[in-house]
């Protein structure tokens, strides 16, 4: 719900000079926001059939899409500060989801893979998300979801050219 004294502001993100400046017209604030509530509810379903964290979600879902990675690239990957990943990594770990080798050159260099269990565990939660995003779509409708798509597409293409 929108703060009653944002409510009568112009729903324009440039306000004219001289006027109140308004966190929900902030579009970093605006995107943070919406990214943090898709996520709660998605959260809701993956928390509740796998008992699992966003950090454990967010690695899970790294490693399943093919990439051998180190819990530091996970962290940088995904934003989240590195001993959020580390205890992703070893929760994962005692679930035999993932598994860690060292590196040849460097031994302190541990290199993280999905395993068998994992990568099955991997699939459903696909299927929970591609359900969830269904659910999402139907929500903001056909135009919107377009929309959606091509904004985060040229932010997507801004993020990959600064990098």
């Amino acid at each position: 719900m929108l703060n009653t004294a944002f409510a009568t502001i112009n729903a324009d993100p440039i306000l004219p000079a001289g006027a109140v400046w308004a966190a929900d017209q902030f579009l970093p604030y605006r995107l943070h926001r919406a990214a943090a509530w898709v996520g709660r509810q998605f959260a809701v379903e993956y928390r509740a059939r796998y008992q699992l964290t966003q950090a454990q979600w967010f690695t899970l879902t790294l490693l399943g899409g093919g990439e051998h990675m180190t819990a530091s690239a996970v962290a940088q990957h995904t934003g989240m500060h590195k001993s959020k990943i580390s205890r992703a990594v070893k929760a994962l770990e005692a679930r035999r989801w993932i598994s860690r080798t060292t590196d040849d050159n460097d031994h302190r260099i541990e290199h993280l893979e999905i395993t068998p269990h994992g990568r099955q565990a991997f699939v459903q939660l696909g299927e929970l998300a591609q359900a969830y995003t269904r659910q999402l779509q139907q929500l903001i409708g056909e135009t919107g979801d377009r929309q959606m798509k091509a904004g985060l597409a040229a932010l997507e293409r801004v993020m990959a050219s600064t990098t």
